[in-house]
């Protein structure tokens, strides 16, 4: 088995996907007679969310430091996080709501398990609901807003503390590092999940259910394109004021090695050392806006789960209000903050944006076949990210070497 394992797990998946569709399309409709390898990945998937995410966002805000010494660097670094991440997922919807790729699937195979309908309650209510009253209950429910609100208090909890806290800081962080570690365990079933669920989806459902994932994919590639080559050179050219072919010229590294592994924290190190060799910014900047960039940027993320949820409510025939888009905005935004900078990721944080408007998580079977193809994208949108930030707070701090920047431009 040992060969196994020497293969990258994008090969195997993207292997798997293949050889899913074309199973499907000679087995017809008993290839619904795997697909409980498939639940058996997302149940396991499913498993991962609530303790993923609680000791991600808690480890998170910790990481920040004393809240008094974040000064101008911490500020401007988080003020744009959530504002692109923002940018990021009302971009995501306003693909899903204009090109709608998941219309016309017919979903009467589908076997329905007890989803909540969106609830039809008034701004207050919707206010009241973030404040959980029994933080146990939040966590056995998967109720999203709650949980995540609650996670960030511990979090800044952590911070006030100082030196009294910082003996639970490490407890959470170590709790961090072993559920990330957990998930790649998890993640090592990709293929075979993929398999059966491409099998069953190309089998039971036919050619437009693949048709509409085609279109998702498509729509997840051009959002962090627009994302990339849109909204990242106005940060860099307005805000920065430095030259923008410069920049990409000196991420192009990161860039490479981020769509191979779809890893934000695999490519760290090459992050950091173009942001410093290449784009010139301080070691002290790159090293606090990037790493902390590492577990809380996540734009790329943010506008797939935005996209994602249009996508699933499309297919099961969800109606989505205003104030519903509102709170996917936000819980994609904070889902994306809380989802680890590790492949598959962004499958854990679905269930929890789903979850909160009512969406299907059956729609998380449709989705993580081709799911690999799109985080390698979503990787690359994160971690250019990271750079653009960290270039922007840099130029606004007089921390960033603008000669070491113009040279990249000159290669």
């Amino acid at each position: 088995m040992g060969w196994w394992f020497r293969i990258p797990l994008w090969q195997r998946v993207i292997a798997a996907l293949i050889l899913g569709v074309l199973t499907g399309f000679l087995w017809g409709p008993e290839a619904a007679s795997i697909k409980w390898i498939g639940d058996f990945f997302i149940k396991s998937v499913k498993m991962l969310v609530v303790p993923l995410i609680f000791f991600s966002l808690v480890s998170g805000v910790a990481a920040i430091g004393d809240l008094r010494k974040l000064g101008k660097v911490g500020g401007r670094a988080m003020l744009l996080f959530v504002i692109t991440g923002q940018i990021a997922v009302w971009l995501g919807l306003a693909l899903g709501t204009f090109i709608q790729p998941g219309l016309g699937v017919d979903t009467s195979a589908i076997e329905r398990g007890v989803v909540p309908e969106p609830a039809s309650t008034g701004w207050t209510d919707m206010i009241l609901s973030i404040v959980p009253e029994s933080p146990v209950q939040v966590m056995a429910d998967v109720q999203v807003l709650p949980l995540i609100v609650f996670a960030l208090l511990i979090g800044i909890g952590i911070l006030m503390a100082k030196e009294e806290g910082a003996p639970v800081a490490r407890i959470f962080d170590s709790g961090a590092v072993i559920m990330q570690k957990v998930t790649m365990l998890v993640m090592e079933l990709t293929p075979f999940g993929v398999f059966a669920l491409m099998a069953w989806v190309a089998g039971v459902l036919g050619l437009d259910a693949l048709q509409s994932l085609a279109q998702l994919v498509g729509l997840n590639y051009l959002g962090c394109l627009l994302i990339i080559f849109g909204m990242y050179p106005l940060m860099i050219r307005l805000l920065a004021k430095v030259p923008v072919v410069g920049f990409f010229r000196g991420m192009i590294d990161a860039m490479a090695v981020s769509y191979s592994t779809a890893s934000s924290n695999a490519t760290l190190p090459v992050t950091l050392r173009c942001a410093q060799r290449n784009l010139g910014v301080s070691p002290s900047v790159a090293s606090f806006v990037i790493s902390l960039g590492a577990t809380i940027n996540m734009n790329g993320t943010a506008m797939y789960l935005g996209l994602a949820t249009l996508f699933g409510a499309q297919i099961f025939g969800v109606d989505l209000s205003l104030a519903d888009y509102v709170m996917i905005s936000v819980t994609a935004t904070l889902g994306a903050i809380g989802a680890a900078g590790i492949p598959g990721a962004g499958l854990i944080m679905m269930a929890l944006v789903f979850g909160s408007v009512g969406v299907p998580l059956e729609t998380i079977a449709f989705v993580a076949g081709v799911d690999r193809i799109m985080d390698m994208m979503r990787t690359t949108t994160n971690v250019t990210g990271d750079a653009a930030v960290a270039v922007t707070v840099a130029s606004m701090t007089g921390e960033l070497d603008v000669e070491e920047l113009a040279s990249a431009d000159d290669v």
